[in-house]
């Protein structure tokens, strides 16, 4: 199928001669073959054409969960595919957040085969540890060989030092990527907001920034010490940026990433007792938030998730305490941080992150594989059920006031376009 778009204005800051002209881009069979200020169509072309049509290359999701297998009523593999590609993602990193976790080589044989025919590809992560319960090393090599891009027991910290001095000793053979959850659990207790004004005044019980910050600056010295590759998923504090920051100027081999939601909303947001706001980490109050944008602006933070994780209805319209943690944010992701960030800083921000799960980044460039995400940023909205296309409706979102729309995906021969 060809497929030719009219008029849309290029983002891509690394190519001047392209960044920010309007031109018509020819796809033929998933590769970008003409780009040029006027382009007839050949027969046989699906001619699109947008309100301020913008394309820049696919777009990056480093956290994401679905519910497949075990969880489908929150999200097939199928539907959370659609609903990234929808909201404008070409790639996205799948936690291994399922029942039962992937913990061996054909786990993701089974979820790389589940995602086969989409327009959104997805690479799993495995557990770094058998069953996620932080005991013993999972099947790493044999995993990465099968298609896992890193390691990680989802949202659980690694208690064990040891265990993760070995995992970062050991992935060092095969230049595997070992992921590691920013929380002393001895710390948090029983903590699920943010330890501060809001938790006294609800009555909940609260998680201090301690814990967070303990839990990073341990695991740095531990990769300091054992070298290897880490990445800490998910920060929402101040100080663990400052800590991220050291680190890196000490030449250390760390990445991190924040969620879109600390970067935009703060505690103040549970006052209503609404347990959409019930994430993990939580949210956290102005000073975090201020701190966190200004690291991703700058780098520190090296990339933005939306950290997707739905929860049916059952799971969430309970007591707050009882609540599952999580929020959904595919959908919202580019709308939220177009009216913090604005245009180019978003784009750069979601084109972050292929490399270090080695994965080849795309390019907008005559001869390269079609691989473009089609959106518009002037539009202001006020974000609702209608704009969420998961299967669980639970989005913290939900009446905020966004600006900018995804249009769809063009990946290879596939396409999902509005």
């Amino acid at each position: 199928m060809n497929i030719l778009l009219k008029n849309a204005i290029i983002v891509a800051a690394n190519n001047k001669s392209l960044h920010l002209k309007k031109r018509d881009i020819l796809v033929k069979n998933g590769v970008i073959d003409t780009i040029a200020t006027k382009i007839n169509p050949p027969s046989k072309t699906k001619i699109v054409t947008y309100k301020n049509l913008h394309v820049s290359i696919g777009w990056f999701d480093t956290s994401v969960s679905f519910g497949e297998p075990g969880y489908e009523e929150r999200e097939t593999i199928a539907n959370g595919l659609l609903t990234a590609a929808k909201s404008g993602f070409t790639d996205v990193v799948l936690n291994p957040n399922a029942h039962p976790v992937p913990d061996s080589s054909s786990d993701i044989v089974f979820l790389k085969n589940a995602a086969n025919g989409q327009a959104t590809n997805l690479h799993p992560m495995g557990t770094l540890t058998v069953k996620a319960e932080g005991k013993d090393l999972a099947e790493l090599y044999d995993m990465q060989s099968s298609g896992a891009v890193a390691f990680y027991d989802y949202k659980h910290p690694i208690e064990n030092s040891n265990l993760l001095k070995i995992a970062l000793q050991y992935a060092q053979n095969f230049d595997g990527l070992v992921c590691s959850f920013p929380m002393d659990v001895k710390i948090a207790g029983k903590g699920i907001v943010n330890e501060g004004e809001v938790s006294t005044k609800m009555g909940l019980k609260g998680i201090p920034t301690l814990a967070e910050d303990l839990q990073i600056a341990r695991d740095l010295f531990i990769l300091e010490y054992s070298g290897g590759k880490l990445h800490i998923p998910t920060i929402s504090t101040a100080n663990a940026v400052k800590l991220i920051a050291d680190a890196k100027k000490k030449g250390l081999d760390v990445t991190c990433s924040v969620a879109i939601h600390n970067i935009s909303l703060t505690d103040d947001k549970l006052e209503e007792y609404d347990s959409n706001f019930k994430v993990m980490p939580p949210l956290r109050t102005s000073k975090d938030v201020k701190a966190l944008q200004k690291g991703l602006k700058d780098g520190v933070i090296d990339f933005v998730t939306s950290d997707h994780t739905p929860m049916n209805i059952e799971e969430k319209r309970v007591e707050f305490d009882n609540a599952s943690f999580g929020t959904t944010g595919l959908e919202s992701a580019f709308g939220v941080l177009n009216t913090i960030f604005g245009l180019e800083t978003s784009v750069e921000i979601l084109t972050r992150g292929h490399e270090r799960f080695q994965l080849e980044r795309p390019e907008i460039r005559e001869g390269a594989a079609a691989c473009l995400t089609l959106f518009e940023n002037d539009e202001a909205f006020t974000f609702d059920e209608t704009h969420v296309h998961s299967t669980s409706q639970n989005s913290m979102f939900i009446q905020q006031d966004l600006k900018g729309n995804p249009y769809g995906v063009i990946n290879g021969t596939e396409a999902i376009l509005s």
